[in-house]
């Protein structure tokens, strides 16, 4: 049964519906989360490390002994350390929880399996998919998905967006010819995809394929030529690529930038510097909301307020950032939005 208030049936009907409506103002107006995984708790492995809004200290390290400075898994990284979720339940539970607090609607991404079973436990979600290139090693908690899994899904209703994609982490540049048969299907199914294209991990590069340039957003040139019908979300925006950003953006106006992850981790002059930056230039109606929640629930509430905070943003602009872009992205219908609102 869903969890979230806001999808009971109004059986009978009016009572029900005020109390849907009393809850969902009381809420807040709705979010849309472009950027949510489903996640198995130990995905990272055994005592994962707790998680910072921001981080207090960068990462740094000495060759010689290769630990991370500001991350050992003894010391808290920061003054309020976020804990991650210790169960699979807890995961999810934990996420609805932060979800409901903040009227937030979210595409969930992850394996079909896991995917399914968020999406029956709350309306909230919106099924999405992890995808990596079949052939590559990729990620070891994301398998291989073919063309035909991706058209089950679709005609089954499953699949909202494609991605996240994990390119980046697997060293394949977005206009590698191996990513051709995505962007194809992508168009056929009209279905929107979003990819990873920014910050990995601190010393990622050392442990798989994931390679700093391939952030470059104006990599993405080439595929847009070819399939100037492909809806692309770009997740973690680039980041700090600002100014390539822009010229994206620019040139190609049915392109948007989701900035999950750098909403919460970075420190918040630099990320206002870079959001300012792109808003300034008038693309503030093509920024989507992220979180990029995984096993750590309590850093989508700090991810909202950081936008809510952002003193140069217009209560109109803070609005497209946290519902309407996505809302138009997503091509959601009037009674979705409708059911968003409580109306």
């Amino acid at each position: 049964m869903p969890t979230d208030s806001a999808s009971f049936p109004l059986k009978g009907g009016k009572i029900m519906g005020l109390l849907t409506v009393l809850l969902v103002a009381a809420a807040g107006p709705p979010i849309i989360d472009m950027h949510l995984h489903a996640r198995a708790a130990k995905y990272t492995g055994e005592n994962p490390m707790p998680m910072c809004a921001p981080f207090k200290v960068m990462p740094r390290s000495d060759p010689k002994n290769g630990v991370l400075e500001g991350m050992e898994m003894n010391v808290p990284p920061c003054d309020h350390p976020i804990a991650a979720a210790t169960t699979d339940e807890a995961v999810l539970k934990d996420t609805i929880r932060e979800m409901e607090a903040n009227n937030i609607f979210g595409v969930v991404s992850g394996e079909p399996a896991m995917i399914e079973r968020w999406v029956a436990a709350s309306r909230r979600f919106m099924p999405a998919i992890d995808y990596r290139l079949p052939g590559t090693p990729g990620q070891r908690h994301v398998a291989p998905k073919s063309a035909e899994q991706l058209r089950a899904l679709h005609r089954a209703g499953k699949l909202t967006v494609i991605g996240e994609v994990m390119a980046q982490y697997e060293g394949v540049a977005v206009d590698d010819p191996r990513m051709d048969e995505l962007w194809a299907l992508a168009v056929e199914l009209d279905v929107p995809v979003a990819i990873h294209m920014g910050p990995g991990e601190p010393g990622q590069p050392y442990s798989n394929g994931y390679r700093a340039e391939l952030t470059d957003p104006l990599r993405l040139e080439p595929v847009l030529r070819k399939y100037p019908k492909l809806r692309l979300s770009l997740m973690h925006a680039a980041y700090p690529m600002a100014d390539r950003l822009r010229m994206l953006l620019f040139n190609y106006p049915h392109v948007y930038a989701e900035i999950g992850s750098i909403v919460y981790t970075e420190p918040r002059p630099a990320f206002y510097a870079f959001l300012k930056e792109v808003v300034d230039a008038g693309y503030g109606d093509r920024i989507l909301f992220g979180s990029d929640q995984m096993i750590w629930p309590g850093v989508i509430t700090p991810s909202v307020r950081v936008i809510q905070d952002a003193p140069f943003l217009s209560e109109a602009q803070k609005r497209d950032i946290l519902y309407n872009n996505a809302a138009r992205f997503l091509r959601l219908t009037k009674a979705e939005i409708d059911r968003h609102h409580g109306r």
